[in-house]
């Protein structure tokens, strides 16, 4: 339980920490004035000052936050500071480059994860092990058990469960022969399978092929070819790819927003990978790291994309968003921001109790 813990604050910690930090290294980077640098909110724990920077733990572990000189536009509360160095008066495009640095950390997080976990451990491949066999299946008819490994179909090798499940929807409804390890003993199976229409992740409705056998989840480790560069970034690409459909498919109410999970479900996904594991576990922050991104990449006020909006329109238009209007869409972003944890943290509740 303390192991989880320490993964579950290391873990939340370390993604606001990488994230903040993308704001500030780019912000040093254009010579931008940085008042703080904290990692949670409220009132400071312990810190130091370093040249103008007061770099500080907050006692809020909910968060994280950089100060820039001059972020508000009030040069008053910036005395310290030069007039090139305040926030408000750099050109829009560096403006964007600050706030679209915490995003893109994030993203840089998980690559990094990916890359690292492709060296230590190795490229993971789903083997074509039977999880279990669905009643009155085409499989069930056949004689599939727990825990048959497939080898082939129809003459055809079998090294991992996508294969397996690309062959079988390329067959159609012609009859397979399914050569299947059980025991140290190989057998012959003949499975006819079936169109069927189910759900996918998604909530989305897939009409294909089935022979009614789920997942067994053994993994196999094979060596990375080159520097798994390629590999990292094609990983990161796809599950952001995933992400974005998750929240396309929950506007779309194929995914009900029953699943949008709080903190507390942050915190039991961290520790059902903790238990098992270094490897799940940096897997899961990679995920998280990249949810994190595309959240704060939302167009709504208060959110970093909400700001890349304004200094975008701001760019166009050769001039600043009216205070006003900017005024009143921060105030809706904050409604829409404690609306949506109210529903995640009354989610989480309602598991909890269930």
């Amino acid at each position: 339980m303390i192991t989880s813990a320490i993964a579950i604050v290391l873990a939340l910690g370390g993604l606001i920490f990488f994230h903040e930090l993308g704001h500030f290294a780019v912000a040093r980077m254009f010579r931008m004035g940085v008042k703080a640098f904290s990692l949670g909110f409220g009132p400071k724990l312990f810190g130091f000052t370093s040249g103008k920077t007061d770099y500080k733990l907050s006692l809020i572990p909910l968060g994280g936050y950089v100060a820039l000189a001059g972020e508000t536009g009030d040069e008053e509360d910036a005395d310290d500071f030069s007039e090139d160095e305040l926030f408000s008066n750099r050109p829009a495009w560096q403006r964007m480059c600050v706030v679209a640095a915490g995003p893109f950390f994030n993203f840089l997080l998980a690559f990094l994860i990916y890359w690292f976990i492709g060296l230590a451990q190795g490229q993971g491949v789903i083997l074509p092990t039977v999880g279990g066999v669905m009643q009155d299946s085409p499989a069930s008819v056949a004689g599939f058990q727990l825990d048959d490994h497939v080898v082939s179909i129809d003459d055809t090798p079998i090294d991992s469960w996508s294969s397996m499940v690309t062959t079988i929807r390329k067959s159609g409804e012609k009859d397979l022969e399914f050569v299947v390890k059980r025991n140290g003993e190989q057998l012959t199976l003949h499975v006819t399978p079936k169109i069927n229409t189910v759900k996918n992740l998604f909530g989305e409705e897939i009409t294909a092929p089935l022979v009614g056998i789920t997942q067994g989840h053994k993994v196999e480790y094979h060596p990375v070819e080159g520097t798994g560069f390629t590999l990292a970034l094609n990983h990161t690409w796809t599950m952001s790819k995933v992400v974005i459909k998750g929240f396309v498919s929950i506007l779309e109410r194929l995914i009900p927003v029953e699943t949008i999970g709080g903190p507390i479900m942050l915190a039991q996904m961290v520790h059902s990978s903790a238990q098992s594991g270094i490897f799940d576990l940096l897997a899961m922050v990679a995920v998280i790291s990249i949810n994190l991104a595309i959240i704060n990449l939302l167009p709504i006020p208060v959110l970093d994309g909400g700001h890349i909006l304004f200094f975008t329109i701001e760019t166009i238009t050769r001039r600043p968003l009216n205070e006003k209007w900017k005024s009143i869409s921060m105030r809706i972003g904050i409604m829409l921001l404690l609306m949506l944890m109210a529903l995640a943290i009354f989610n989480d509740f309602r598991r909890l109790l269930s």
